[in-house]
């Protein structure tokens, strides 16, 4: 049997988020991250969806644990639940693994899980599989690549990363390790596609933080500092910032604060004595001298921001001069509501910077030149493009073949895919059945397809529901039937409709045979698509019907 290995992306191919992946040599497996992604606008009710791993239960006899590259939620967020499936030896570095485990505790309480720390150049061994974590910069701290020791030949992943040259911990990326690695000979590459139809490099953090001085030095009210929450390095130059210029920084929104507190404990963070400050002592000092660093970069609804730009938080009300720094830009899909908060914000008479050009935000991924960089680094003699969209992963494919790698042996795949790789070929030869599965109240409840459906129409159409009451004999209706609409329309030729919905109810039942009221069941389905085909037909909306059938 040849020598081979097998990669399954379970997510983040095709799309931003729910990076999982699971390399398969022999009978030894493992998964590559465990993340989620956030709900698309019509996905009405959801709060998060989470990779489907019925492939990985499948073959759980074979798999020996889960390898986490850093500790975003895209990266991270979906291990509860795989946990409860899958319950195997997590590895991390130890800021992934701290972030991670806080968000376990949020949705698991039986405990009993096996977190392992490792450090960047470790080894770890999963018998036929050996994984080293290497240094990679990015935008939360602790970030990793792995170099993967499989029979077939060695497979290169980077995680999520950019080529940081000053990066703000002053641990910059194992390049020596990396080249090392690619004059052994590297099987496959496998790269953060995200960025990769942007041209040029990715600006440094450090340049942040210039920009946040310059800002600063200028200010004389009181500043909001909102960024992703995950964001250490940048939390940090909020912190060093404030302190030069003698400024006390509040830390406002639940998940701000998790990410703070775990930092600050393993060493991440630094703050000198005093310059943190509970949000509830806000009174205690000068607007003048205060930095509230918040939730809310991408104008969540029940972030600490949106609720601030409407009035509506406990602690901390804008007032008139307060500036507010948008230390983020919005991920696709977040615009409108980013743009609804920044509106709010200067509406209380807040000074708002949120544009690119006030260079208070530089992304954590690479650019072109980056990942070319990468490649002739490495020189890999398969090229696996891995988290983007599917144009990402095309044009990445594309920068492959300007460093010299043949078309043939750049592989696209999607969620799903499954790569076969040998030491001298690399195709995908299999299709997994792989999804997303829909959240509802923060993650407890799963939200299956027709009720995404039912709450579609609901806000597109409205609902009509008709209530039926049969006699005791249930061979005739004890009264008219009642009909009502919630969303529908609002206009005169309402009543006609509904009127006409409750003729055409009270002839359905008098045109039924005594022996088909023994199925009210089916009645009832039988007469909500009866109702919605007359109701499409006369007003060319589709409502939500509901019939409700009671004898007396």
């Amino acid at each position: 049997m040849p020598r081979e290995v097998r990669l399954t992306a379970l997510g983040g191919l095709g799309e931003i988020g729910k990076n999982i992946m699971m390399v398969e040599s022999g009978e030894d497996a493992i998964l590559i991250d465990c993340g989620l992604a956030f709900p698309h606008e019509d996905m009405l009710g959801v709060d998060l969806v989470i990779p489907d791993i019925t492939y990985v239960k499948k073959q759980k006899r074979k798999l020996r644990g889960i390898v986490l590259t850093h500790g975003h939620e895209d990266h991270v967020g979906a291990l509860p639940w795989a946990l409860k499936e899958v319950n195997v030896p997590v590895y991390g570095t130890k800021l992934t693994l701290g972030l991670a485990k806080r968000k376990i505790n949020e949705v698991l309480t039986d405990g009993g899980y096996d977190f392992r720390t490792v450090a960047p150049r470790d080894v770890v061994s999963f018998g036929g599989i050996k994984v080293e974590f290497f240094r990679v910069t990015h935008s939360v701290s602790d970030s990793c690549g792995l170099i993967i020791y499989t029979d077939a030949g060695i497979l290169v992943h980077t995680g999520d990363f950019k080529l940081d040259q000053t990066p703000i911990d002053g641990e910059v990326f194992d390049y020596h390790r990396l080249a090392e690695v690619g004059e052994r000979g590297v099987l496959a590459l496998l790269s953060d596609s995200t960025h990769a139809d942007r041209p040029g490099f990715t600006p440094s953090e450090k340049d942040v933080g210039e920009a946040l001085f310059r800002i600063f030095s200028g200010a004389t009210e009181r500043i909001i500092v909102t960024t992703f929450a995950s964001n250490v390095p940048r939390i940090q130059q909020v912190i060093d910032t404030a302190s030069y210029f003698g400024r006390k920084v509040a830390v406002v929104g639940r998940s701000m604060q998790n990410v703070v507190e775990v930092a600050l404990a393993l060493g991440y963070l630094k703050a000198p004595i005093g310059t943190l400050v509970d949000v509830e002592d806000l009174d205690k000092y000068p607007r003048s001298k205060m930095v509230i660093l918040s939730t809310g970069s991408q104008g969540e609804p029940l972030s600490a921001l949106h609720r601030m730009s409407l009035g509506e938080h406990k602690h901390v009300e804008i007032d008139e001069g307060d500036l507010v720094i948008m230390a983020a830009t919005p991920v696709p899909g977040n615009e409108t509501m980013v743009s609804q908060t920044v509106d709010n914000l200067f509406r209380r008479g807040a000074k708002v910077i949120y544009t690119p050009e006030s260079g208070v935000h530089v992304s954590g991924h690479s650019s072109q030149e980056e990942l070319k960089l990468i490649l002739n680094l490495v020189k890999p003699r398969f090229f696996i493009p891995i988290h983007g969209e599917y144009r990402h992963l095309v044009i990445h494919g594309e920068l492959a073949q300007q460093t010299g790698v043949a078309p043939s042996r750049v592989l696209i795949g999607e969620n799903g895919s499954v790569f076969r790789l040998t030491p001298d070929s690399g195709e995908i030869v299999d299709v997994v059945p792989t999804g997303g599965i829909m959240l509802d109240n923060v993650g407890l409840t799963h939200v299956s397809e027709e009720v995404l459906r039912e709450r579609r129409i609901l806000a597109e159409a409205g609902i009509i529901t008709i209530s039926v009451v049969l006699s005791r004999g249930g061979r005739e209706l004890a009264s008219e039937p009642a009909v009502e609409s919630r969303g529908f329309m609002y206009n005169a030729p309402e009543d006609g409709v509904l009127q006409e919905i409750s003729r055409r109810t009270r002839s359905y039942f008098q045109a039924l045979p005594t022996e088909a009221l023994s199925d009210l069941e089916f009645i009832r389905h039988d007469l909500e698509e009866t109702v919605a085909k007359y109701v499409h037909h006369e007003t060319g909306v589709k409502p939500l019907v509901t019939v409700h059938i009671c004898r007396v």
